[in-house]
C-alpha cells in the first residue's frame, strides 16, 4: 500500500519535467516498505496507462520523450526499479520473479487499473511481460523495444553482457569503477550529447548507488541452473498465449540483442508489428528520438475503428503469375536469351519452373518462406524467382547496386530463411552473415558446396522434383515478394507485395502498353526482364553491369533486341544517355534490330524530351513512353514524348494522366514544407502526390511507422514525391517532399528551378537546395557546367560573376547563393536521381566557410 508520495528535489536533467518526479512509498509482499521513483504524466480517469520498464543500468530518464508524446488521455508511468535510478537502495539482490511482484505492488499502489500498455527496454522487456501475464484482465497491449525473453536454441547469449557477468569482471566494472553505466550510453548511433550521457550517470555516481546494477546482471540467467532460470523461461513460453496487439521497435545495430533475439521474440508474439530505425542501436529510445510519436500513434489506433485499405479491387481475371507458363509448356520459342546468346524456351523454362518448385518444397521451402537471391540476370535467375513463387515461397530482391553495407542492412531486415546465390552471391551472402539454408546456382563444383555452405544445387532440386508432388498453389493474398527500393532518399526499404497485387500490376502494363504474345523484351533493369515470362513476352537483358546502368552501348542494346527480335525496349535515362553517345558506333545489322523496336520504355527519374528527341535517331519506329511510379506503385501515370511536347514548359516534370484503374491526389503543402492537410484534385496546387491503385503496394516490410504514415488516407499511397495536377488531369513531379524548401515567404520546390537552369547555356545540370533554419532557408543552386571540369571530387565552389546573374535571372524565384561543382551525387541504380539532401550538406559548408564570394 501507499504510505508517502511525495514531489522530489533532483537536478535539472535536458527533456526531463520536473512536475512528472514523484516519490511514492510501497510496502512489497514480506510487509518491507520501499520508496519509488516514478515518472508520472498525473492524467486524472485515463482512457489507458503506458507502464514503461527500463532495464540496466538505465532508469525512468530512457522515457521523458514518451511523457512528452503521451496520447489524449493517457496516463504514462515510468518508475526507477528498486535498486536503479533514485528509487531506495537494496541491501541485497532483487531476482526475476521479486521484481515482477514489485512491479505489480507499485501498480496497485499508483491505483492502475487498466487498460494498459506495457513497454520494455533491454531486461525491462521480459519484467513487463511478467507483468503483462500476471495482469491479463488489465493488459491491452505490449510494446517492446531491444530486448530478449529468451535465449534462442543454440545460444549463449549476448557477448557483451556475458563479459560483465564473470565474476571476476562484474564487481569492477559494474559497481567498483562507473564502466559499466558509461558504457551503456557509449553504445548510441548516433553518439549522445554529453549533457544526456551525463543524466543516464547521474544516479549511479558512488559504488553504493551501483549495487543494484552488478546485481542485476548477476541475475541474468544464462546456466539452466539459475534460480531465476524458470521464471524467465515461463515467461518466454507464456507470452506465446498473448493475443494483445504488439509492437516490436528495433535497433539494427545493437551489439547485445542481435538479429537472433528479435527473431526469438517474433515467433513468440507473431501478431507484433514491427519497425526497424536503421542505424540506431542499443538503446532506442535515445537513437529513434521519433518512436515516442510512434508508439503514441499505434496506441491511439487501438483504440480506432479498423483502417482496413480501401482500394480497388484487382480484376478477376484468374491469372497466375506463372499461367503464361502453363499455356506455352509445349511452345518451342525462346522464352528467355541470356547473356551471351545461350537461348531457354518456354517449354524448357515452364518444366524447369515446376520441377524446381516441389524441389523447394522437398528441400525444407514452406509457403511463406522468404527466399533471397543472389543471382545475376540469367536463365537460372528468372526459373528461380517463378519456382519460388510457384512453391508459395517470397522472393526477397535487393540487387547489388545498394553496395555489400546496404545489401547486407536490407535482407537481414527481411528476416529471409533460405538463399539461393550463385558461387559469388553465396561468399556474399556468407560475408553478410545471412540466416538460413543455401542452394548454389551456375556452375558449381560438387567440392566446393560445402566450403559455400550450401545443400543442393539446383540440378538437385529439379531432381528431387522430378518425383516430388507440384505444390498447390499458394493463396492470391499470400507475399510473393519483397522489393527493395533504390536508396536513393535513405536506406533502402523493403515493400511488400502479394500475388494478387502483383498479378493487377502485370495486367495494368499489359493492357496499358498493348503487349501481346508477338511481343519481345529488353530490359537493360534485370527486374523488369524477370517480369517477361509473366507477361507471355520472350525477354533479354543486354549485356550491362547492374550496378552501372550508364555503362550499356548502343550495341549492347541491339545484340541484345537481335537476340529476341525485340518489339519493346526498357532502360533508365542514365542507360539510354550512354546508347545515344555510342549510337555513331552501331554496325547496319545492329541498326536494324533497333529499328523494329516499336515501343521504347523508361523510368526511374525524369526522362527529358531533348533526350527521347536524341533516341529517334537510334530508335526511329519507337513510341517513347516514360511511365511514372516507384517500387511501391508502378505504372502509376504514362506519357509519350508527344505528350510532353504538347504539355510545354511548366512547373516540374510532366509524367502524364493517371492510367486506367489509377486515382492521383495531392495532400497540398504548407507553410513549412510539410504535407499534413487533406487530398484533392484542384488543379495547380502542389502538394505530396497521393496515389489508389489495385497494384500499390501491400505493406512496407518491418517498417511499421512508415506504413502508417504513409497510408493515414485509408486506401491510399503518400508517394514522398510532391507535384501538382494540372486543368488537363496531368500530374507534374516538383520533387520529393524532404526537398522542399520552406522559406521564409513559403515552401519551394526545386525541379522547376532545375530545369530552368539546366536550359542556360553551358549548365550540363543543376540542382536546387535549402541553406538555413526551416521556416527561414534560402535557395542555393548548384550548377555543373559543360565542356568543362571545376573542381575535383564534386566539391562545391563559388561561381562567378556572370553564372551567378545568368541563375538568378532563369530560376523564377530568389536565389541567395551560386555554386558550381565537377558531378552531383546519384542514385546507384538508376544513375539519375540526385541526392539533394548531400548537395545540400555540401553547399552549406562551403558557405560558412567561405570568407570572400565573387558575388554575394
Amino acid at each position: 500500500m501507499r504510505a508517502a508520495d511525495t514531489t522530489p528535489a533532483r537536478p535539472a536533467l535536458p527533456g526531463l519535467d520536473p512536475a512528472w518526479s514523484r516519490l511514492v512509498t510501497v510496502a512489497d509482499v514480506d510487509g518491507v516498505e520501499h520508496c519509488w521513483h516514478v515518472l508520472d504524466n498525473g492524467v486524472h480517469e485515463p482512457v489507458g496507462t503506458l507502464l514503461c520498464v527500463h532495464g540496466n543500468p538505465t532508469w525512468s530518464y530512457l522515457w521523458r520523450r514518451l511523457l512528452a508524446a503521451a496520447p489524449p488521455g493517457w496516463r504514462v508511468v515510468a518508475p526507477d526499479q528498486l535498486g536503479m535510478g533514485w528509487s531506495d537502495r537494496l541491501t541485497g539482490p532483487r531476482p526475476l520473479q521479486q521484481r515482477v511482484a514489485d512491479l505489480g505492488d507499485l501498480t496497485a499502489a499508483l491505483g492502475v487499473t487498466g487498460p494498459v500498455v506495457t513497454v520494455g527496454h533491454d531486461w525491462g522487456g521480459v519484467i513487463s511481460l511478467g507483468w503483462a501475464l500476471g495482469h491479463r484482465d488489465q493488459l491491452r497491449g505490449v510494446v517492446l523495444a531491444n530486448t530478449a525473453v529468451a535465449m534462442p536454441a543454440g545460444d549463449l547469449g549476448p557477448v557483451l553482457i556475458r563479459l560483465a557477468h564473470a565474476p571476476g569482471v562484474r564487481a569492477a566494472v559494474t559497481v567498483g569503477t562507473p564502466v559499466f553505466v558509461r558504457a551503456t550510453t557509449a553504445l548510441s548511433r548516433p553518439a549522445l550529447p554529453a549533457d544526456v550521457r551525463r543524466a543516464f550517470a547521474e544516479p549511479y555516481r558512488s559504488p553504493a548507488r551501483r549495487r543494484s546494477v552488478g546485481d542485476f546482471v548477476a541475475d541474468i540467467p544464462f546456466s539452466p541452473g539459475h534460480p531465476s532460470r524458470p521464471v524467465q523461461e515461463a515467461i518466454a513460453e507464456g507470452i506465446r498465449g498473448l493475443d494483445v496487439p504488439a509492437l516490436l521497435l528495433w535497433g539494427p545495430r545493437d551489439p547485445v540483442f542481435g538479429e537472433r533475439y528479435l527473431t526469438d521474440l517474433r515467433s513468440r508474439l507473431p501478431q507484433a508489428r514491427l519497425h526497424r530505425y536503421e542505424g540506431a542501436s542499443h538503446l532506442l529510445p535515445e537513437d529513434a528520438p521519433q518512436y515516442a510519436q510512434a508508439v503514441a500513434q499505434w496506441v491511439t489506433d487501438l483504440e480506432t475503428a479498423d483502417r482496413t485499405p480501401a482500394r480497388p479491387a484487382p480484376s478477376t481475371t484468374g491469372r497466375r503469375l506463372w499461367s503464361a507458363l502453363d499455356e506455352r509448356a509445349d511452345d518451342g520459342s525462346p522464352a528467355v536469351v541470356e547473356v551471351g546468346g545461350a537461348t531457354v524456351s518456354w517449354a524448357e523454362l515452364s518444366r524447369r519452373v515446376t520441377r524446381l518448385a516441389a524441389g523447394l518444397v522437398a528441400a525444407g521451402v514452406r509457403p511463406g518462406a522468404r527466399v533471397a537471391l543472389l543471382v545475376e540476370p540469367s536463365a537460372d535467375l528468372t526459373a528461380t524467382v517463378y519456382a519460388v513463387w510457384r512453391a508459395g515461397g517470397v522472393v526477397v530482391v535487393a540487387d547489388k547496386g545498394l553496395g555489400l553495407a546496404g545489401m547486407r542492412r536490407a535482407l537481414r531486415s527481411a528476416a529471409v530463411q533460405h538463399v539461393v546465390g550463385s558461387r559469388a552471391g553465396l561468399a556474399a551472402a556468407r560475408v553478410m552473415g545471412l540466416p538460413g539454408s543455401r542452394f548454389a546456382a551456375g556452375p558449381v563444383r560438387r567440392t566446393a558446396l560445402r566450403g559455400l555452405g550450401a545443400r543442393h544445387t539446383l540440378a538437385d532440386l529439379e531432381e528431387l522434383g522430378r518425383s516430388a508432388p507440384v505444390p498447390d498453389e499458394p493463396p492470391l493474398d499470400a507475399d510473393c515478394a519483397v522489393l527493395f527500393t533504390s536508396g536513393a532518399t535513405g536506406p533502402a526499404k523493403g515493400v511488400v507485395y502479394t500475388h494478387r497485387q502483383a498479378a493487377a500490376q502485370l495486367e495494368l502494363v499489359r493492357s496499358a502498353y498493348g503487349l501481346g504474345a508477338d511481343d519481345r523484351f529488353v530490359a537493360a533493369f534485370a527486374p523488369f526482364a524477370i517480369l517477361g515470362p509473366a507477361l507471355g513476352i520472350g525477354s533479354a537483358v543486354p549485356d550491362v553491369d547492374v550496378t552501372a546502368p550508364g555503362s550499356l552501348t548502343a550495341a549492347a542494346l541491339a545484340d541484345a533486341a537481335a537476340a529476341v527480335d525485340a518489339t519493346v525496349v526498357f532502360a533508365s535515362p542514365a542507360a539510354l544517355r550512354r546508347v545515344t553517345a555510342t549510337a555513331a558506333e552501331l554496325a547496319p545489322r545492329q541498326r536494324a534490330a533497333l529499328a523494329r523496336v516499336r515501343l521504347l520504355m523508361s523510368a526511374g527519374a525524369p526522362v527529358p524530351a531533348a533526350l527521347l528527341r536524341s533516341l529517334q535517331v537510334v530508335l526511329p519506329a519507337a513510341d517513347a513512353h516514360t511511365p511514372y511510379g516507384m517500387t511501391e506503385v508502378l505504372p502509376v501515370t504514362d506519357v509519350s514524348l508527344a505528350g510532353i511536347e504538347a504539355a510545354g514548359a511548366g512547373e516540374g516534370v510532366c509524367v502524364g494522366r493517371p492510367l486506367p484503374g489509377v486515382e492521383v491526389r495531392v495532400s497540398p503543402l504548407s507553410a513549412d514544407g510539410r504535407a499534413d492537410g487533406g487530398l484533392t484534385d484542384r488543379p495547380g496546387v502542389p502538394g505530396e502526390v497521393c496515389v489508389r491503385a489495385a497494384h500499390v503496394k501491400d505493406r512496407y516490410d518491418a517498417l511499421w511507422a512508415l506504413e502508417r504514415a504513409t497510408s493515414r488516407d485509408p486506401g491510399w499511397h503518400r508517394t514522398g514525391d510532391v507535384g501538382h495536377l494540372d486543368a488537363d488531369g496531368r500530374l507534374w513531379i516538383e520533387g520529393r517532399l524532404q526537398h522542399v524548401i520552406p522559406t521564409a515567404s513559403g515552401p519551394v520546390t526545386p525541379v522547376g528551378i532545375e530545369q530552368r537552369v539546366e536550359g542556360l547555356p553551358g549548365v550540363a545540370a543543376a540542382a536546387a537546395v535549402g541553406v538555413g533554419p526551416i521556416g527561414a532557408q534560402v535557395v542555393v543552386v548548384v550548377v555543373v557546367p559543360s565542356g568543362r571540369r571545376t573542381r575535383p571530387g564534386g566539391r562545391p565552389a563559388l561561381a562567378g560573376t556572370d553564372l551567378v546573374d545568368a541563375v538568378r535571372a532563369a530560376a523564377g524565384v530568389e536565389v541567395a547563393a551560386v555554386l558550381t561543382t565537377s558531378r552531383l551525387p546519384v542514385d546507384v541504380r538508376h544513375q539519375s536521381k540526385v541526392d539533394r539532401a548531400a548537395v545540400a550538406r555540401r553547399a552549406a559548408r562551403v558557405l560558412a566557410g567561405a570568407r570572400t564570394a565573387r558575388r554575394p
